[in-house]
């Protein structure tokens, strides 16, 4: 039987950095507004096509590569998570494989917003369990800021941009010991973006307006999350047989420093093990977790054998969890 294993991590974010003082000359917001609400100090904003949703895709991919020392010949299979992409087609993992020479790599993208990453772990660990990939790389990359109504202060403080992601390889040990992981579509307008209404050159549709910004309903999102991730959770450990006490660490969408307490609170797991960086780049969906999982890889918190949560919560709705041994 085959297992898989992250075994590699990469970051890339636009050098960008857009603070609250900075928002607040655009909108009627200040940093403390901004900042009690959601913890968000900062984020990154993409200035340039060197930085759109394939070039950081793509920085991370490389990232990997040079650190885990394989080829990118070696790499059979690249997914990234986007709900940002710059080309309906062709896809954002396509453009990745192009650019770093993966040519053996089967490539594709899936829409699972902020728990994209979660769920492209889910679908690459699938693919090396059934023994027809070794490496695999899962990337999570968005340029939201392209997508941002900068009038509506309920949604363009929150977000940023940013890419992350790993190297799942096959393993003689199990390194993913659970996941848990579903949707509720009948919620799914609470957040949404991009919209395109038919129109075509046969019928009448001069009053037809696409609508590209994000909305979101934040109190019925804030709701969701704190409600469903427990419960998610929950299962998780129930799946794997575990006691919540055996997770060294937790990395949670970083959409908001409150909804991470109270999921902290509701499960009963201190703060301490929840690691947090939403301060420094906002919301950046799919991209969050792996960002994250970066940061503590290259400042050594993660140590061998230790076990980590990853948890993801978001528009679709969707949700996901995920039990790792490192």
């Amino acid at each position: 039987m085959y297992f898989s294993k992250i075994t590699a991590t990469g970051a890339c974010v636009p050098e960008k950095t857009v603070t609250n003082s900075d928002l607040s000359t655009l909108v009627e917001t200040s940093d403390e507004w901004i900042s009690s609400r959601s913890g968000i100090k900062n984020r990154h904003f993409a200035m340039s096509e060197d930085e759109n949703t394939a070039s950081i895709a793509t920085g991370v991919c490389e990232k990997i590569i040079e650190r885990s020392g394989i080829s990118a010949l070696d790499i059979d299979l690249i997914i990234v998570a986007t709900v940002t992409a710059e080309y309906t087609t062709p896809s954002t993992a396509c453009l990745v494989q192009a650019k770093v020479g993966a040519k053996n790599a089967v490539a594709f993208d899936i829409g699972a917003a902020c728990s994209g990453f979660v769920f492209g772990l889910s679908i690459a660990d699938k693919f090396i369990k059934a023994g027809t990939v070794k490496n695999a790389v899962v990337i999570g990359a968005e340029v939201i800021s392209k997508f941002l109504d900068f009038d509506d202060r309920g949604t363009c403080v929150l977000f940023g941009d940013g890419a992350g992601g790993v190297l799942l390889q096959r393993s003689e040990k199990s390194g993913i010991i659970s996941e848990e992981i579903g949707s509720d579509g009948t919620k799914g307008m609470a957040l949404t973006c991009g919209s395109a209404k038919v129109k075509n050159a046969f019928g009448h549709f001069e009053d037809v307006k696409d609508n590209p910004s994000l909305k979101m309903d934040g109190r019925a999102i804030f709701d969701f999350a704190t409600r469903q991730v427990p419960k998610s959770i929950e299962a998780l450990l129930g799946k794997a047989d575990m006691d919540k006490e055996e997770i060294d660490f937790v990395i949670a969408h970083q959409a908001n420093s409150r909804i991470v307490q109270i999921i902290s609170r509701k499960l009963k797991i201190p703060m301490e093990k929840f690691y947090l960086n939403m301060f420094e780049y906002g919301n950046t969906s799919s991209a969050s977790i792996p960002i994250a999982l970066n940061e503590m890889n290259e400042k050594g918190m993660i140590k061998p054998d230790s076990v980590g949560l990853l948890t993801g919560f978001g528009a679709g709705l969707t949700w996901g969890s995920m039990l790792i041994r490192f």
